[in-house]
């Protein structure tokens, strides 16, 4: 028994000793006041509060998912007091909680596209008709061993561009026509945390029969994600003449100037090898109408 109670006795010291040189970080200082709890609740869980500290830090610096060095991505492990404990939990960083929205919104988006249908576009509004007309047309006509151009297709937000160019994806489905849509932004994050099938997924992008890419210009342009990524596809598909199209809240000369990264000449070269391949493989169109997603 006595010996038990010395053992004790040399743990409560040796808790209290390493509590006591963790509360000379005043961050740690300072999350132990968040949590209101007496110093001797607290010094039994010093070891998981310091790591609690040490990913708050990571998050202080971190500018994104891909650069998370927490043991969870995306997450903290954050304590919560429960009257004579301290409870842990995962909580997710404000760049997870975004990129569930998005998810959550892809899902729905994905969804409203799947089952976008020619016979439900409205046809009356004129300022749409021209759009519509070529969309319609391109479909009656479509033959994946011609060679068909797509559209660059550019307007203001929520206009219905994705929309329309689905329905086009979504017949030529029937015909046993492959079609892809990729949201650029999220494509590139894609390829940057999953290495293993990079390659797969840029060898299908370049072949797939019909491609739509989606919001070009909403993305941080990168000379990886320009050159490597997006002018590779690119090329590939205007090399064997493959069906590919844009949509944009940016016209042309405006992808053009988001794609140079500064003002080096070589830049604007750059970005006008990418703008030359989209008039390659695209007809130019603009579409006006009020914002659907109201």
């Amino acid at each position: 028994m006595e010996e038990k109670i010395i053992s004790n006795k040399v743990n409560e010291r040796a808790l209290k000793k390493s509590y006591d040189e963790a509360c000379s970080d005043l961050k740690f200082r300072r999350l132990i006041k968040t949590l209101a709890v007496e110093d001797k609740i607290a010094m039994k869980y010093t070891s998981s509060l310091k790591d609690t500290v040490c990913e708050l830090e990571h998050c202080s610096e971190c500018s994104g998912l891909i650069y998370c060095q927490n043991r969870l991505e995306g997450h903290v492990m954050f304590p919560e007091s429960k009257g004579n404990q301290i409870i842990f939990s995962y909580t997710p960083c404000k760049y997870e909680k975004e990129r569930i929205k998005k998810e959550t919104n892809r899902m729905t988006r994905d969804k409203e596209l799947s089952m976008a249908s020619l016979s439900d576009i409205d046809v009356t509004d004129k300022k749409r008709s021209d759009v519509i007309k070529w969309l319609i047309n391109f479909c009656d006509k479509y033959d994946k061993n011609g060679n068909f151009k797509g559209l660059y297709l550019h307007g203001t937000f929520g206009c219905g561009k994705t929309y329309l160019i689905s329905a086009v994806l979504n017949e030529l489905s029937k015909k046993r026509v492959s079609t892809e849509i990729v949201y650029l932004a999220e494509l590139l994050r894609d390829l940057k945390s999953d290495f293993d099938t990079f390659g797969d997924r840029i060898e299908y992008l370049e072949n797939v029969d019909v491609l739509l890419i989606d919001d070009i210009g909403a993305e941080k342009v990168t000379e990886w994600s320009r050159d490597e990524i997006l002018g590779t596809i690119l090329q590939h598909r205007m090399n064997n003449y493959k069906t590919t199209f844009f949509t944009s809240n940016l016209n042309i000369e405006e992808l053009e100037t988001h794609l140079i990264i500064n003002s080096n000449i070589d830049e604007k070269i750059k970005a006008k090898r990418i703008i030359e391949r989209i008039k390659q493989l695209t007809v130019d169109m603009e579409l006006i109408g009020e914002n659907k997603r109201k």
